[in-house]
């Protein structure tokens, strides 16, 4: 049942924006070692699609996954922690950043493959459908991977096979750097009508209007309606990845910057509460994050000696050496 409550979509737009910042922060003081592709000013998308879904349905998402991981209500500490690489993390530390997941929320984890969740989730959500289950999914994807040969075979077989998918773009502008006017011929909602399928576009900055949407979609494709597309539009507010706080990577205009971040959705959500329960909210997210960052550094690193553990899912352990 779709979640109509604003102060909970707003403690959940809020609850990745801050969870974001403060990952960033790790990065820079190296706690997190690698880097992240920040979410930044796409929280409206990921928190107005989990809003529509149940507990049981599934999610897929990419390699700026964080958010997708928390607004379907994974633990904001075990996220942090596998960010760091910790074994208290949501996969013990062998996931991080771009393979995040946490199967007992039905998140089937982040994709740092452009393309790939889509026809993850197909293959799950048909799977789990041809068992009885009553379940739809949701996929995120990016502006970038419209053009992936394995997305548009999922959008093939989801049309085809009649399987409930939500196939969600995240159009930012950019894969990259690369505008989606130098890489997109055509329309991206044009490439699901092409196989019959349903798609509209709304304003990722709005996390009501995505709600909304999304909610609209997944009721007809419970009731058997096949798959559906929605691309929200939306602004990258921060640098593709932490990378680029280093090499000052110049491919956007300030101008552009600027106007992009004008349309916050935390703001824009946040608004529609009275001041004393959007303080109360970011009060109670500031705790929980305070708690979560705390836990994730005083977590241990995982043993080398079992690096080579939770390789398959019989629980075969990998040999080593030659022979």
């Amino acid at each position: 049942m779709t979640d109509a409550d604003p102060v909970r979509l707003y403690r959940t737009v809020r609850l990745i924006r801050r969870f974001e910042e403060r990952a960033v922060e790790l990065v820079h003081s190296g706690a997190i070692v690698g880097g992240i592709h920040p979410y930044l000013g796409q929280e409206g998308i990921a928190a107005g699609v989990c809003a529509a879904l149940r507990d049981c349905d599934l999610v897929t998402g990419t390699h700026r996954g964080h958010g997708h991981v928390l607004a379907k209500g994974a633990d904001p500490a075990r996220m942090m922690a596998e960010l760091l690489g910790r074994e208290t993390g949501l996969n013990r530390g062998r996931g991080g950043s771009m393979h995040a997941a946490d199967f007992s929320l039905g998140v089937l984890g982040a994709n740092a493959i452009v393309g790939a969740a889509g026809a993850i989730l197909t293959g799950a959500v048909w799977a789990r459908r041809r068992r009885g289950d009553d379940v739809v999914g949701a996929t995120f994807f990016g502006d970038g991977a419209v053009n992936e040969g394995m997305l548009l075979e999922a959008f093939n077989l989801a049309a085809l096979w009649r399987v409930p998918v939500l196939f969600v773009c995240e159009n930012n502008g950019y894969a990259t750097t690369m505008p989606v006017a130098g890489a997109v011929a055509g329309t991206i909602v044009g490439r699901a009508e092409a196989f019959g399928m349903p798609a509209a576009v709304v304003d990722g900055q709005d996390p009501e209007t995505v709600r909304d949407a999304a909610a609209a979609a997944v009721a007809r494709m419970r009731a058997g309606g096949g798959p559906e597309l929605v691309e929200a539009r939306t602004y990258r507010f921060d640098a593709h990845h932490t990378f680029e706080h280093a090499v000052r990577l110049d491919y956007r205009p300030p101008e552009e910057v600027a106007e992009g971040r004008s349309r916050d959705p935390v703001h824009i959500q946040g608004a529609r509460l009275v001041p004393a329960d959007r303080a109360a909210v970011d009060a109670e997210v500031e705790s929980t994050l305070d708690a979560a960052v705390a836990f994730a550094l005083a977590s241990p690193e995982p043993d080398p000696a079992g690096a080579l553990d939770h390789l398959y899912a019989s629980g075969l352990t990998a040999r080593t050496g030659g022979g």
